[in-house]
């Protein structure tokens, strides 16, 4: 494979439909599951040139230690965005490997499908595509990897007209991401699934037409356990949070010690606090609100004796990002409470999301990402720029390095 023989041909002369790939092979001698194996299940099963094709140009960039694809423009009919192209820049060499396009199709919210559902959308894609699948990338999306350009708009066709539709890509709104909310989760403090619906309707058009400086995501956790990783991943987080005391009931936490034991109560429990707010009482535990930082782990240990308060809500946290140019942003907290209850609360949210936007698009550099933006111009003139007052409750400079945690 040096010279990279054998791409194109009708496999390996062993009866095999794959050609020989001895360092990919040796990617599945290890203690965990492969995606090696994966491809070549499904290469011999499909029996589709460009999964051959692509395992050959992967093992020719392993010895060559290159990357060969290159990026280009793939659309569908009204979009802009929603394709990730990836052409070839060795196609002489292995011409089934010549493209290996990407289509991004929208989760529902809460990533909540039925079984017929899944198994329309896996034919449709075997039938155009490849049929390799990724559930889910960080950008939320159903990943349908593997398809050639002409095929592409015929392939978008269908999946529309049986309800699927492209995800966000480039410039603009990015796909959104929620959890599965109050539909599973006893934590979640508003409803993921609603919120998530409403306001990526309202930003369709910026996910099918990029028209910014760079890309924008929204994502939406029910509580501060923030299982979408917003905080670290998105411009705006929607963490759900409430603002009064957490709910106890007595009668759970003396099942739960007699369960478990005081020993665990105050080694997982009691100790493992960062603030020091729960301390014993009486063969219970007390918390002291006002220390609470919210940080879940009590009731994680304990969901059946602790739940979150009543009064309930959002906190949205604004800048967080991922390494890509310019390092690592963690989001800050911006709004620490806001009523999540009803639509019209929703509408207010996305009204700000717009301010936030234009101020961004407005300020930001090209290929600037929001916190990026507000770092370089100023916390205050974020601010004013788009019409929040200042608090004390506000975190302009959280823990950004997110792979480091110092002991309390």
């Amino acid at each position: 494979m040096s010279d990279a023989k054998g791409a194109g041909s009708n496999g390996s002369g062993n009866g095999r439909f794959l050609n020989p790939t001895p360092m990919l092979d040796e990617l599945e001698s290890g203690p965990w599951p492969s995606f090696v194996t994966g491809l070549k299940e499904l290469a011999e099963r499909t029996k589709k040139p460009m999964l051959r094709g692509v395992m050959d140009q992967l093992e020719y960039s392993y010895q060559t230690r290159m990357g060969y694809w290159k990026g280009g423009l793939v659309t569908v009919k009204g979009y802009g965005a929603g394709i990730i192209t990836r052409y070839s820049m060795i196609r002489d060499k292995l011409p089934e490997a010549s493209e290996f396009h990407t289509m991004r199709i929208q989760a529902p919210p809460g990533l909540h499908y039925k079984t017929d559902t899944l198994r329309e959308l896996c034919d449709i894609w075997e039938k155009h595509g490849t049929g390799l699948i990724a559930l889910h990338g960080q950008t939320g999306d159903i990943m349908l990897q593997g398809i050639e350009a002409d095929k592409v708009q015929e392939c978008f066709d269908e999946l529309n007209q049986n309800g699927w539709d492209l995800g966000g890509a480039g410039a603009g709104m990015r796909t959104g991401v929620s959890c599965a909310g109050p539909a599973r989760c006893e934590q979640a403090c508003y409803d993921t699934l609603e919120m998530h619906e409403k306001v990526m309707k309202h930003f369709v058009g910026a996910v099918h037409r990029p028209e910014w400086n760079y890309k924008f995501k929204l994502k939406f956790s029910g509580c501060p356990n923030d299982c979408t990783n917003s905080i670290m991943r998105s411009d705006i987080a929607v963490i759900g949070m409430w603002k009064d005391s957490i709910q106890m009931d007595a009668d759970e936490v003396d099942a739960w010690v007699e369960k478990n034991g005081m020993e665990k109560l105050v080694n997982e429990v009691v100790n493992l606090c960062p603030t020091r707010a729960i301390s014993l009482k009486d063969g219970g535990i007390e918390i002291d609100n006002g220390n609470c930082v919210h940080c879940m782990h009590c009731l994680n240990v304990m969901p059946k004796a602790l739940s979150p308060g009543k009064e309930r809500g959002v906190a949205l946290l604004m800048g967080g990002k991922s390494t890509l140019k310019v390092g690592f942003n963690a989001g800050s907290m911006i709004v620490p409470f806001k009523k999540m209850e009803s639509e019209e609360d929703i509408e207010e949210f996305i009204d700000l999301a717009d301010e936030i936007i234009d101020w961004w698009d407005d300020n930001g550099l090209d290929h600037e990402r929001l916190g990026e933006t507000i770092e370089r111009v100023g916390m205050k003139q974020f601010l004013d720029g788009v019409g929040l007052e200042p608090s004390i409750d506000m975190v302009t400079k959280p823990r950004d390095n997110p792979y480091f945690k110092t002991k309390y």
